[in-house]
C-alpha cells in the first residue's frame, strides 16, 4: 500500500445510506472469502440487492451496535460489526459479527482499523469463523483471540458451512 492511499481512508460508523454500496461489497466479499467453501452455484445465488436490504435494517440498531465502513477515497472498501452476544450458550457478552474487507485491501491494516471501531482495547468477546478460513484465524490471533474448541456447522448459501469459536 502507498502512503498516498494511507491517507484516504476513513473509518466511520455505518450510515442509512451506504446500504446500497454496503450490499456489493458485502457480495464481493463473501465471493472472495468462501469461493473454496461454497459451491459456485450458491454463490451465485448472492444478491448484492438483498444484502443492501439488510443494511438497511442493520445501519439503523440502538446503541449496543456497532457497525463501520472503511472507505478509501470515498469509496466503501470493508465493514464491521459488533453487538450484544446472540448465543445462548455465549462465552461472552460481546460478540464480533463480521468483518469483511475487499481482497486488494488485505494486509493494508484497514482491517485492524475496522476492527479498533468495533471492539474497545483488551474487550472480551468472541466470534465464529469458518473453519478453513487461516488468514482470518491469523488476525484473530494477533488480535488477542483464542480457539476455545466449540465449533458447529451452519446453513450457509443453502449449503453448510462449519466454523469454529474464537474467544478473548
Amino acid at each position: 500500500m502507498n502512503a498516498q492511499l494511507q491517507t484516504d481512508i476513513v473509518v466511520r460508523p455505518v450510515r442509512d445510506v451506504d446500504a446500497e454500496a454496503l450490499g456489493r461489497v458485502h457480495a464481493t466479499c463473501w465471493h472472495e472469502t468462501y469461493d473454496h467453501l461454497i459451491s459456485k452455484a450458491a454463490l451465485e445465488r448472492i444478491s448484492p440487492k438483498r444484502l443492501a436490504e439488510l443494511w438497511t435494517h442493520w445501519a439503523v440498531q440502538g446503541p449496543e451496535f456497532r457497525m463501520s465502513a472503511a472507505l478509501v477515497d470515498g469509496e466503501i472498501v470493508g465493514f464491521v460489526g459488533s453487538g450484544p452476544a446472540r448465543d445462548k450458550d455465549a462465552p461472552r457478552n460481546r460478540e464480533l459479527y463480521f468483518i469483511y474487507l475487499l481482497a486488494k485491501y488485505h494486509g493494508t491494516g484497514i482491517g485492524k482499523q475496522l476492527f479498533d471501531a468495533a471492539v474497545d482495547e483488551g474487550e472480551p468477546l468472541y466470534l465464529w469463523v469458518a473453519e478453513d478460513n487461516p488468514r482470518a484465524h491469523r488476525f484473530y490471533e494477533r488480535n488477542g483471540f483464542a480457539l476455545d474448541g466449540a465449533r458447529h456447522t451452519e446453513p450457509f448459501l443453502g449449503e453448510q458451512l462449519t466454523e469454529v469459536r474464537f474467544v478473548r
